[in-house]
């Protein structure tokens, strides 16, 4: 066994850049991966997962007490894997981390060479047992996976039932069954597919002509309220069928005259994005094409919540369509002609629905399951509202009570044929229990909230995002076809994701249970890993009760798949869930911070009962924002571990439009720890304080070698900084005052900032020595752009931002505001930690260069700062010169060519709230500040002022240094595609030389 005091190289080294680019890369893998089983929110890179767990599990060879028969048997299994591991220890330490960077590539995770090499290494760690693997928070199931994988056994738990299911299916199921499970699934999947289309196939009836179709288009509708109009508004967010250059395909509505007056389409090919129709509904606002009245968002989720939500269709006594939702047209696919084609609905089509109507209720009468009400889900969606699931659901304000209904009509019936025969096929065959999870995928895109997609011309799936609203228009797959949103693709996407997990060699343990109470004995887990929650980021049990009510119908026979602390709940656990949720109650009191807070330090106590006194701990966190931070840290150090390292991983794809101009962390940090001695020493304060600095600048220097920027590298800092803290039962100072965390934390962000003005400006962050010509205003920007600066090396290839969704994702809110501000944001509390330990009071500058709203700070843009700084003069600066710009490059040298053109007068923007307005003349030499100044150069160059810019660059020539130092700072701060640092280099370009 490896001694309890040598180190791991978790906590010595770990190959960052490698790891993180096998991970990013991995997010874009859509089909044959082991994620693609079912979905689980937040689930952790197989890459990171896999590098990480090797790094906690081996030795570290410089180490005095490393075992020499592991240096040995790594020295002879590394030339396998075209490793080559010199002669001194270090060399076999670096051998070891290109192992473990080569072995995170998914494409090398099952080659059979690097696995013999992996799970040798680890059997040469550990030769007397096998390394027990815990994950509190299995989730997904990434962490015990990669366990078995490199042959550890694995302990998994999660308190919600459908993780559990995941984790039975990757961690059991196929460690069991082999690949043969495979063929298996794909024949019993078969089987079922055949029984629903003999059910199922006349309500979806083939063209006159043979045309097949594979999806129905569908809108809600309201009517309007307006005097003397009354039409019916089909609720549509975009008239767009297919947007494939080579055959765009459209829908337009023609308004026909009568009481009421009508709306019918036709479909047609547009010119371009200007020659279709915009939305009907904005923001639950929805324009009645006839007369053009408005009605407001309360009457249209009035009207929708009489329907239920509004996806059904209204029929008469004679079958006609009267109200309810409204087929737009109808997708196909006919044999010998290539692409889809775009029809209007016929009167058979609505026949169809009608005649499903008739055999649900009929079905209704007759299906009777045990211990259930109703073949169709008639749970109690969540109530909307507040955090937690009021952010992942708005159903109830439109009528949607329970979670049958977020499905249309021919939806539950196909799904309830489905699970009852998925029911019979596990109740037969042990083995087919996985294919319950290709209902799961299926539900994802069978239902009444997915919308078209004209890029791809499928049905998109809606419960990946962490919220889930009522889409205006949706589309319906066909269940029983062989396209996209059919179940016969669910189960081959599902067969895939099992055949890509390989050969496992032995099969994990698998259960139900809390992670404050864990099921092990005391000092059983060799390794404890886990990625717990991250307060409310994603309100998992509500996410996946979609998904539990319907599973419920198939799995009510199996003990596990239910709460296991309350009989009387017929959905996921919430009363031990760890996140917070103020709508709820835990333990008796509300789930708000310290809830959550106090679940997590019981879940790390627990945590540090189970580990071994030889073993190691590591927990995952991609929290932004330093309350979730504290939440963490103060688990953990409470729970009796202390940190050893901080890795981050770049696992998270940038490109998110939530990322843009943000501090969204691209990365996750890897907290590695270990269980305290009882016998920690008690820590000094002013040598805690003397370590710190030289501590986090060593981190910081090794984090931007490995491509590691802004807010990430300053999460990855607070790692090791903790290490010096967690090391300690308690630090005191020399009087014997007891120093908590909080106050700790305080320094480690002075610190942070500090080391990275540093780096930043080349000066100290105070006015204390060498910062002296460091204005405020100058630190704070610097700052902020620093936080900004993103990872390398992560990106979401093939994302296309203009068909990104995300931007209209609360369009059912009309509160919501149709555009967002310019400028860069983050969010408040991290600018504060970094301000107020150098003496930045944020208030002053609060409408001068940062504005502040709802707990965001944004970073004025330089073009906004033109009247602060110019006062009226302004408008002939900024307004006039830009617009002769425009009109022609001659103009704008005649313009800029004026020999009589001098450097405007600043106007004073005062401290404090400005109004932009500007005030009273001040001296240039004397009031402005040197980011005043640079932000004034930069106006000049953008308005083509070219003989006052240059005036003003002598003039601060002669004054000093800092004007360039600053400026030359900024540029390198600003993103490589921002304006400002167009016309900062610009400027710097015009800058006078000598």
């Amino acid at each position: 066994m490896i001694p309890k005091e040598c180190k791991r190289l978790a906590e010595v080294d770990f190959p960052i850049a490698v790891v993180s680019k096998h991970s990013a890369r991995e997010k874009g893998i859509r089909h044959g991966h082991p994620s693609t089983l079912h979905l689980w929110w937040a689930r952790r890179p197989l890459a990171a997962c896999r590098a990480m767990l090797m790094a906690l599990l081996l030795p570290d060879p410089c180490d005095s007490l490393c075992p020499p028969d592991f240096k040995r048997v790594a020295r002879e299994l590394l030339p396998d894997a075209k490793v080559a591991t010199g002669k001194d220890d270090l060399a076999l330490r670096k051998a070891l981390m290109r192992f473990i960077g080569d072995f995170a590539d998914w494409n090398k995770a099952r080659n059979d060479l690097l696995l013999r090499v992996a799970r040798g290494l680890v059997h040469a760690a550990h030769p007397t047992e096998t390394p027990l693997v815990v994950d509190p928070f299995a989730g997904g199931g990434s962490i015990p996976l990669e366990a078995l994988r490199v042959g550890c056994d694995a302990f998994a738990t999660d308190l919600n039932p459908v993780a559990c299911l995941i984790l039975k299916t990757l961690l059991e199921d196929i460690p069991r069954h082999g690949l043969g499970i495979g063929a298996e699934l794909r024949r019993a999947g078969g089987e079922i597919l055949s029984a629903a289309e003999a059910e199922l196939a006349d309500l979806y009836p083939a063209d006159p002509d043979g045309a097949r179709p594979i999806a129905y288009l569908w809108a809600r509708t309201v009517w309007c309220e307006a005097p003397n109009c009354g039409a019916e508004i089909p609720l549509v967010r975009s008239f767009w069928l297919s947007k494939k250059v080579k055959r765009r395909q459209a829908l337009r509505p023609l308004v026909t005259t009568g009481q009421p007056p009508r709306v019918e389409f036709e479909v047609y090919s547009p010119k371009d994005e200007k020659d279709v129709r915009a939305s009907t509904v904005t923001r639950a606002k929805a324009t009645c094409m006839c007369c053009g009245s408005v009605l407001p968002p309360e009457r249209v989720r009035a009207q929708l919540a009489a329907q239920r939500g509004g996806a059904d269709v209204i029929f008469d006594a004679k079958g006609r369509r009267v109200g309810g939702a409204l087929m737009l047209a109808v997708v196909v696919l006919k044999d010998g002609e290539a692409g889809r084609r775009y029809r209007l609905p016929t009167d058979a089509d609505y026949s169809a629905i009608h005649l499903a109507q008739d055999r649900l209720r009929d079905l209704g009468e007759h299906l009777v399951l045990d211990g259930l009400s109703s073949a169709v889900p008639d749970e109690p969606t969540p109530v909307g509202g507040g955090s937690g699931a009021g952010r992942a659901f708005s159903f109830k304000k439109y009528g949607m009570l329970t979670f049958g209904d977020m499905f249309s009509v021919r939806q539950k019936l196909a799904l309830v044929q489905l699970s009852t025969s998925l029911r019979r096929e596990v109740g037969r065959h042990a083995e087919a229990r996985p294919l319950v999870l290709s209902l799961g995928k299926l539900i994802d895109l069978a239902n009444a909230a997915c919308r078209w997609e004209p890029i791809a011309e499928c049905p998109r799936n809606v419960f990946a995002a962490g919220r889930v609203k009522p889409a205006w228009d949706f589309a319906e797959g066909v269940p029983i076809g062989a396209s996209s949103g059919s179940y016969g693709v669910c189960v081959e996407n599902l067969v895939q994701g099992i055949e890509s997990v390989g050969i496992l060699p032995t099969p994990a343990t698998c259960a139900v249970s809390a992670a404050q109470r864990s099921l092990l004995p005391d000092e059983t887990a060799g390794v404890w890993f886990t990625d717990p929650p991250y307060y409310d980021a994603y309100p998992y049990a509500d996410l996946s009760d979609v998904f539990f009510a319907w599973f419920r119908r198939i799995l009510a026979a199996q003990p596990w798949f239910r709460d296991p602390f309350d009989a009387d709940n017929n959905l996921t656990p919430k009363e031990d869930e760890a996140v917070e949720d103020e709508s709820r109650t835990g333990a008796g009191r509300k789930k708000n911070r310290h809830f959550f807070e106090s679940a997590m330090g019981a879940a790390f106590a627990e945590g540090r009962r189970v580990l071994r006194p030889d073993g190691i701990g590591c927990v995952v966190f991609a929290h932004k924002t330093t309350e979730g931070w504290e939440a963490l840290i103060g688990g953990i150090v409470s729970g009796g571990l202390t940190i050893t390292a901080s890795w981050p991983i770049a696992t998270e794809l940038v490109h998110r439009l939530r990322a843009r101009d943000s501090a969204a962390l691209a990365t996750s940090v890897h907290l590695v720890c270990r269980p305290r001695p009882p016998d920690a020493p008690v820590g000094e304060w002013s040598a805690v304080l003397r370590e710190l600095p030289r501590r986090v600048a060593d981190w910081m220097t090794l984090l931007q070698s490995e491509g590691i920027r802004g807010a990430d590298l300053v999460f990855a800092c607070i790692g090791p900084a903790l290490e010096i803290f967690s090391r300690y039962s308690r630090v005191e100072t020399a009087e014997g005052r007891e120093v908590g965390l909080p106050e700790y934390l305080v320094k480690v962000w002075e610190v942070v900032a500090r080391a990275a003005l540093e780096q930043v400006l080349g000066v100290s962050a105070t006015k204390d020595g060498a910062g002296s010509a460091v204005e405020e205003d100058a630190r704070l920007t610097a700052l902020f752009l620093w936080t900004l600066q993103a990872t390398e090396g992560v990106a979401d290839v093939g994302a296309d931002d203009d068909n990104d969704e995300s931007a209209d994702a609360d369009d059912d809110d009309e509160d919501a505001k149709p555009t967002k501000a310019k400028g860069y944001t983050l969010v408040h509390d991290v600018v504060r930690r970094f301000a107020q330990p150098l003496g930045i009071r944020l208030e002053d500058w609060e409408g001068r260069i940062i504005e502040t709203k709802k707990g965001v700070v944004r970073l004025l843009p330089v073009a906004e700062r033109a009247k602060q700084l110019f006062g009226d003069e302004a408008s002939d600066l900024v307004a006039t010169v830009w617009q002769r710009l425009q009109k022609g490059p001659e103009q704008a040298d005649m313009f800029t060519g004026d020999p009589e053109a001098q450097p405007p007068t600043i106007r004073a923007a005062h401290r404090g709230r400005a109004d932009n307005t500007g005030g009273g003349d001040f001296s240039l030499a004397d009031e402005a500040t040197t980011l005043d100044r640079i932000h004034a150069a930069m106006l000049l160059q953008k308005g083509g002022r070219s003989h006052a810019l240059r005036a003003m660059l002598v003039a601060e020539a002669h004054r000093g240094p800092d004007f360039l130092r600053l400026a030359n700072a900024l540029s390198a701060l600003y993103p490589t595609d921002a304006e400002e640092k167009r016309l900062l280099d610009a400027m710097l370009l015009a800058a006078p030389r000598g």
